[in-house]
């Protein structure tokens, strides 16, 4: 409800208001402006944003098509909305040369001491034992 978890808030300018949405990360957002879309650009944090006057929270949530499961809680800073790709598999693969391995040496021995992981360290430690 509106009283218990909606929030008005009064800006100067629209850098303001932008860099407020971004802070305040919100699960929707209304862009009523003569510029709704130069003003999305700006917006790096929201679950669901509603561009223009004619796009309401209800038409996004029922009818245009876009997820319904979205980030709440200010959430929306580290995921976006449930989508398409929260179902798919991928794998990383990764390739170090002798020498590519040798300049990160020392980063990964003493990251895996802070870790407590010795093993880790080993792993790259014998790799360099003549």
């Amino acid at each position: 409800s509106l009283k218990r978890y909606g929030l008005f808030a009064v800006v100067q300018t629209m850098q303001e208001a932008i860099d407020f949405t971004n802070e305040y990360a919100p699960e929707h957002l209304e862009i009523m402006t003569k510029s709704s879309r130069s003003v999305a650009k700006k917006i790096k944090n929201a679950g669901s944003i509603f561009l223009g006057n004619w796009t309401s929270k209800s038409s996004g949530d029922y009818a245009t098509g876009a997820n319904h499961v979205l980030p709440t809680g200010g959430m929306a800073k580290m995921y976006p909305p449930l989508g398409v790709d929260a179902y798919g598999k991928w794998m990383q693969v990764q390739e170090c040369t002798k020498e590519g391995l040798k300049n990160i040496k020392e980063t990964i021995e003493v990251m895996a001491e802070i870790e407590q992981l010795p093993a880790h360290k080993n792993s790259v430690s014998i790799r360099f034992i003549s």
